[in-house]
Parts: C-alpha cells; structure tokens; sequence
C-alpha cells in the first residue's frame, strides 16, 4: 500500500512539481489546496500518512494548520516546507506537532529522504504510545524511560552496524514483537550487547 499524502501550497508551480515528484517516487497524493485553512478538512476526510504544509499560505499559515491537525488527534506525520531557517520558526513548528521541516529550493531526493524520516519518527512515538505502560500508574515515565532507551539503541545501532535511523528502531520494534517484549527491554539488550542485528 503506497504512502498518502496531502499538500498544501499556495504556490501553484510548487504544488504541481511536489504532485509530480511524490507521484514518480510511487506516493498516493489524495487531497491538494493553496489554503491554509483547507487542510484540516482534507486530512480528516482523507487520513493521510503525511501532511507537506507551506509556511506561508492564505487563510491560515502552516504552523497554525500543523496545530489543528495535531489538536484533531489524527496519526498523520506532518512536514513543513518554508523559505527560512529562522530557529524561532523551527521551535514553533516543533511546539506545533511537525516532525520535519524542508527549505525551500529543495531536491527531489532531500523531500523524499525528509518524507521518509518525518513518518518513521511518528511510527516510532505512535508505537511507543501504544505500548502498555508496564507500570499504570507510573505510565508518562514509562513512555519517557522507553524513548530514552530506543533513542540510545538506536544510535548504538547506527554508529556499530550502519544502519540508517528508520531501520534501527525497526529492529527495535520487530524484536520487541517477535520476542514478545517490550521496546525498553530489547533497546536494553542492545546497549548491553547482548542483542545485534
């Protein structure tokens, strides 16, 4: 099943060449817009995978269609195209719910490679949240220890087995259902040396 995405760009040529490129690279684009305040209606009649928003649009900018996506609970990984690096920028589209941001002029390769990167961190905080706490009433701790502790395998398993981020937490994740463990004990193991790929 191919990945969904949704865009939103109020630059006509933008939009189309984003529809091209995602349509060549094998992405199903299920709903487009210029306006801002159009996307929150496309992502819940469309529940797509990925949401690419532009900063700047009329009706309402990216950061604030970042915020009401977040605010409608639907599981979409959402990337923010923007012509600046200003850092303020970056930290508002963070408190916002965006997992990744892209400046613009970009490659075909870079947008790809950001689409990539922006769904596997949202898999791996989904997964992570619908992990059972092993503790219910120590359950925000929990979930934090289990962040701390897959986000230091991974980078074990990056630097000593050169695997690429999405692929580290998938041995994660995949060991953990297939030992019927939890994320935490796996990415344990893997610190101690005592799990490998």
């Amino acid at each position: 099943m191919s990945t969904r995405v949704v865009i939103a760009e109020d630059e006509a040529i933008i939009r189309l060449d984003l529809k091209e490129i995602l349509t060549d690279e094998g992405y199903e684009v299920v709903g487009e817009t210029g306006r801002g305040d159009e996307v929150l209606d496309l992502v819940l009649a469309h529940r797509p995978d990925v949401a690419i928003l532009d900063v700047k649009m009329p009706g309402s900018d990216g950061i604030s269609a970042a915020r009401s996506i977040s605010a409608s609970g639907v599981k979409v990984a959402v990337l923010i195209l923007t012509a600046f690096s200003q850092r303020n920028l970056i930290e508002d589209a963070r408190d916002a719910g965006v997992t990744a941001y892209l400046i613009k002029p970009f490659q075909r390769h870079e947008l790809v490679s950001a689409i990539r990167k922006a769904l596997a961190r949202c898999q791996e905080e989904w997964a992570i949240d619908e992990e059972p706490p092993s503790d219910g009433e120590r359950a925000a701790e929990d979930k934090i220890e289990t962040r701390r502790l897959v986000d230091a395998a991974k980078d074990l398993l990056m630097e000593r087995f050169g695997l690429d981020e999405v692929d580290a937490f998938e041995f994660v994740r995949t060991t953990a259902m297939g030992t019927r463990s939890r994320m935490a004990e796996i990415a344990r193991q893997v610190l101690e040396g005592t799990r490998t790929p």
